[in-house]
């Protein structure tokens, strides 16, 4: 028989264990977070202590993803991590959008079974999740999996009088069963259609960007489900629980419920799987801005509905923009992941997609993705030069182990001030200015044992800094990737790779210069591959060469 042992090295942080002991360290007392349904930044207190659950709405998996959909699993792996710094058990939760209109007629035009398609491109999510380094989800569900979880939910509803189904002119189920928003006096309560009292900026551009039930009409970006367009709804704004198939859908993609054959409307598959992972009540619902209406509003709606507790704590990342445009498919401006991936570093592409605060709009361009490359060259400059004078880098498993009760002040408050990315970065910045002026100074001090402990715990809270922000340049995916994920290169050529030997051995005998201390020699040697046309790049990894 096999041995079902978990790996002595599962991640806790991907596994929670309940019989793991808690340690929620003292600056998680002045975390505060904004709430989408409050428009207020507020304390946050855990539902259970010590313990965080999170759901965030995953992909629909019809394409290729683009940089947009990558940005709001940066923004909620950053949050993610900072409960994980701050010493919670967190749960997790990410679903796949795997059965749904688009991925059924584009599955019908390629010719392709819609599950095949579905499947193909949830793994190119997962491929740009990993290299991007978001930390893999406690569990991921399927919308598919769920169809019973799906129907008892919308059984509640329907005996709880919020929902209705549709039948024939003989009394048959037709397949439709729709939410009876007229009789859920909360409906509006997420995107504030009641809302009279003042709100913040930043409530105010999400409600023009949003889009909310606050701007009626036409919205290009959550285009309306043709089910829900049915003259057979009660009310304009009721939406679609359970949708009866259309014609063109293949067999394999309908299910018999008692109220018909069909299959589930988009959003009743989110209050299935929350409520399954996350029992009744969690703490934080998350996704992206274009999520507000009508999706998480009518999620919020049923799920409460239904007679259970909803998310404590909604929270919304704002979009990327390509000059002041929403970057989406539909509008054509939409950049896979991959082909940016082709030309710049992962660490880069993660850099600036996490560059600002998560609820800030985004502007994407090729001076964002230079400044990342800037800063990349900064930290591992620093990071390179101290690992040299020290002969030695902190483990990966001390640097994880730095509470967030050590980090820097202004690290911390920034991090509890609602995410305050740019904040944190900033306080990055002044501990690397701080930490190479030890480095400048480190000859000329008597006390050179105390000097280099000096140095040591400087690149030591840097890099924990880092790690918090899924940066640190000594950690996976940045290893195993090489030179922080670097852009593809074409090193399959016998020319290349005779190349690549040569240089080594320089950098090799560069690199044994460098720890004798040996400066002009190591000078020489990156001056004569300089004029040989070779450009050399020093990091926390080592050396790593270009042709100019």
């Amino acid at each position: 028989m096999g041995n079902s042992q978990e790996p002595q090295d599962f991640n806790i942080s991907v596994m929670p264990s309940s019989l793991t002991p808690v340690h929620v360290a003292k600056a998680a007392e002045g975390l505060s977070l904004y709430d989408t349904a409050s428009h207020q930044v507020s304390h946050f207190t855990p539902i259970k202590p010590g313990k965080v659950g999170i759901y965030v709405c995953g992909a629909t998996v019809q394409s290729s993803p683009h940089i947009g959909h990558i940005r709001a699993a940066v923004a909620f792996d950053i949050v993610r991590r900072w409960f994980l710094k701050l010493g919670y058990q967190v749960t997790f939760v990410r679903n796949v959008t795997d059965i749904d209109d688009k991925i059924l007629d584009k599955a019908a035009a390629a010719g392709q079974q819609w599950w095949a398609r579905a499947y193909y491109y949830e793994r190119e999510f997962t491929e740009a999740y990993n290299t991007l380094g978001v930390l893999p989800p406690t569990v991921e569900p399927r919308a598919t999996g769920h169809m019973s979880d799906m129907i008892d939910l919308i059984q509640r509803i329907l005996d709880n009088g919020h929902g209705y189904v549709v039948v024939d002119e003989d009394g048959k189920p037709t397949g439709n069963v729709y939410f009876d928003v007229a009789s859920w006096p909360h409906y509006g309560e997420l995107t504030h259609q009641k809302q009279t009292a003042e709100v913040d900026e930043a409530a105010a551009v999400a409600d023009r960007m949003g889009p909310s039930v606050d701007a009626a009409g036409d919205d290009k970006y959550n285009p309306v489900d043709p089910a829900d367009a049915s003259p057979d709804k009660h009310d304009p704004r009721d939406f679609a629980l359970w949708k009866a198939p259309k014609d063109t859908d293949p067999e394999d993609a309908r299910w018999s419920t008692p109220f018909g054959v069909g299959r589930p409307g988009w959003h009743i598959e989110c209050s299935a799987m929350s409520h399954r992972y996350l029992k009744d009540g969690f703490d934080i619902h998350g996704g992206g801005l274009d999520l507000r209406f009508p999706h998480h509003e009518n999620e919020m709606a049923q799920t409460r509905a239904a007679g259970y507790e909803s998310a404590a704590r909604w929270m919304h990342s704002a979009w990327v923009t390509a000059k002041g445009e929403k970057m989406s498919k539909s509008l054509g401006t939409g950049l896979s992941v991959p082909s940016v991936l082709a030309e710049h570093s992962a660490w880069v592409v993660r850099y600036a997609l996490g560059s600002v605060q998560y609820r800030s709009m985004l502007e994407w361009s090729d001076q964002a993705l230079v400044e990342a490359q800037a800063a990349y060259e900064r930290i591992a400059n620093f990071i390179e030069r101290a690992g040299v004078v020290l002969e030695d880098q902190p483990s990966r498993e001390e640097v994880a182990a730095v509470s967030a009760d050590d980090l820097p002040a202004d690290f911390v408050t920034a991090m509890n001030d609602d995410i305050n990315v740019s904040g944190a970065t900033a306080a990055i910045f002044t501990a690397i200015r701080s930490g190479n002026t030890l480095l400048s100074k480190l000859s000329d001090r008597a006390d050179t044992e105390t000097a280099r402990a000096e140095v040591r715990d400087s690149l030591l809270s840097v890099r924990a800094m880092l790690d918090t922000l899924g940066l640190d340049p000594l950690a996976e995916p940045w290893v195993s990737a090489g030179a922080a994920g670097g852009a593809a290169a074409d090193g399959d050529s016998p020319e290349h790779s005779a190349l690549e030997a040569l240089i080594a051995e320089q950098l090799k005998a560069r690199q044994e210069a460098r720890k004798a201390k040996d400066f002009a020699k190591a000078d020489a040697i990156r001056d004569a591959l300089g004029e040989a046309g070779i450009a050399i790049e020093d990091g926390p990894q080592g050396s790593t060469w270009s042709l100019k």
